[in-house]
């Protein structure tokens, strides 16, 4: 079996990841490291995992536990990667960092977005973007990684087709996302907690989000972003606007984009976030409109799947050699 060690293993990503390798056919988790859970048996942190790991405890952070491994998934707040880049590169083996650290195109760009130097700017080149229905090619020939926060890969998969094709200008897209609450992470916090989420909806980041620099990196355009935290666990739904180029057919464009792609399903339905719970699944629909001259963009996906931890994995496996949709579901559960 394939050894992995898990960096952020004590938060709702690196949970995800350890259901997901749980039910993978060549990966086990060796090390699951979780500063603010060290120490502490992962069935009770996480007692939906305690099948699966009724005797493994997270570990504080120890670079000399890497020796073993035979894959790195790093799922820290941003910053972190950079500062452990020497302790991860060392072993020489395949890193998934979910991390915004090596997403971005230069150290002045995560400078500009993110409102710190970057510590290692000289290594940003050496990562890959990990968006497999874009990149499959250079994730599959490269041993660093770095996968897209959740917003962009659903703006991404909702546009970036229409953009190549030259279906709608470059210029003056406008991206509305919901989230579910999970994506701000466990640690809670005022805007976070029930009684602030419960039956409330609300916008935030405006015009800086940070996830705006990768939306633009990777569809070739200009964006204004805004992000909402909706009353859900998880789930994200993407809505774009674009000006059309001409009259066309998106929806075709998009179907023909994502022919044979096994986690991707073009319909005519607007999509439902719920329909991708607990998958590594995204559904896109397209429609152009006459009256307006527009053309609208959905996209929805779990933003702990597709958006994080599955996204991670189908990296990981195209990275390994393996079948990429090993240990993932293209199908969620409903209810």
């Amino acid at each position: 079996m394939i050894q992995v060690s898990i960096l952020g293993a004590s938060g709702y990503v690196g949970g995800e990841l350890m259901r997901l390798i749980a039910g993978h056919p060549e990966l086990e988790v060796a090390v699951a490291f979780g500063a603010s859970a060290a120490g502490r048996p992962v069935a009770e942190l996480c007692p939906h995992l305690s099948l699966a790991y009724p005797e493994l405890r997270f570990a504080a952070w120890d670079p000399a536990l890497l020796a073993e491994s035979d894959l790195i998934l790093a799922a820290l707040p941003h910053g972190e990667t950079q500062r452990l880049a020497d302790d991860l590169l060392a072993p020489g083996v395949p890193l998934v960092d979910l991390g915004a650290d090596f997403r971005l195109d230069s150290g002045a760009d995560y400078e500009r977005w993110y409102g710190e130097a970057h510590a290692r700017p000289e290594l940003i080149g050496s990562f890959v973007y990990g968006l497999p229905e874009f990149t499959r090619g250079e994730i599959a020939g490269s041993k660093r990684v770095a996968a897209p926060g959740c917003y962009p890969t659903a703006a991404s998969l909702a546009l970036r087709p229409l953009i190549a094709a030259g279906a709608i200008e470059p210029k003056g897209i406008i991206v509305d996302a919901a989230s579910g609450v999970s994506g701000a992470g466990r640690a809670a916090s005022g805007g976070t907690h029930y009684c602030s989420v419960e039956g409330n909806m609300r916008a935030y980041g405006l015009l800086n989000h940070r996830h705006t620099a990768e939306i633009e990196m990777m569809i070739g355009g200009e964006v204004l972003f805004t992000p909402h935290l909706v009353p859900m666990s998880r789930g994200i739904l993407a809505t774009c606007y674009a000006r059309a180029t001409r009259p066309s057919d998106p929806l075709a464009i998009l179907r023909e984009a994502y022919a044979g792609e096994r986690f991707v399903l073009v319909g005519e339905a607007p999509p439902e976030t719920k329909w991708a719970a607990g998958s590594n699944a995204a559904f896109v629909t397209a429609r152009f409109d006459e009256r307006t001259g527009m053309v609208v963009a959905i996209a929805a996906i779990d933003n702990l799947g597709k958006g994080a931890a599955g996204q991670m994995i189908q990296c990981a496996n195209l990275m390994l050699g393996l079948d990429e949709g090993a240990g993932l579901s293209n199908m969620g559960i409903f209810p």
